[in-house]
């Protein structure tokens, strides 16, 4: 007997291990920048609020790339353009104020949480997606914290770092968990 291990896995889980690994890293990196820079709304954050959306934009990219044979891929492609939209609304909210900023990063994690939670839960069967369909599910109740935080009397921006950061850890989670998968075989018999 041989071992094997399953075609999804053995197709672009690895290339979407490393993507989740890098995406754990930005995201703690990001979210430290953040808190150092964000509190005050001026240059330096307001490159760090454009700056998240455009990583998300070039990981979703790569994470279509490495799994375009996957019909959970093309949510990917809803992902990019809704991110594009949020760098350039981020980018103009960052001229009026965190309660602006708040209320367009409020409706882009709901958004994208939407979007991650349905691409995650096509992806179960591959292995390593619950922290992703948690994170999904988290982030859509995170973008409503934000817009309702939009509304409170001297609004922060450290709340989208916390967010950031949840979101790098289930990265990380997910990332060790396709590595289990990666590894778990199935036996066929040799010819």
């Amino acid at each position: 007997m041989s071992t094997v291990a399953s075609p999804a896995v053995a197709g672009f889980a690895p290339a979407l291990r490393r993507l989740y690994f890098v995406r754990f890293g930005f995201a703690l990196v990001w979210a430290a920048l953040v808190v150092v820079a964000g509190q005050q709304l001026g240059p330096v954050a307001a490159v760090l609020l454009v700056l998240y959306p455009l990583f998300d934009v070039a990981a979703a990219v790569v994470d279509a790339r490495a799994s375009k044979t996957d019909p959970s891929s093309r949510g990917l492609y809803l992902n990019i353009a809704m991110s594009l939209l949020a760098a350039i609304g981020l980018g103009i909210a960052a001229t009026s104020g965190v309660p602006a900023v708040l209320r367009v990063w409020g409706a882009w994690a709901i958004v994208a949480g939407l979007i991650q939670l349905v691409v995650a839960l096509r992806r179960r069967t591959m292995g390593g997606q619950w922290p992703m369909i948690l994170s999904g599910g988290i982030s859509v109740l995170a973008g409503a914290s934000f817009a309702l935080m939009a509304g409170q009397p001297a609004p922060s921006l450290v709340g989208i770092a916390g967010y950031a950061t949840l979101g790098g850890i289930f990265f990380l989670a997910s990332a060790l968990r396709l590595g289990r998968a990666a590894r778990t075989t199935t036996t066929t018999p040799e010819h």
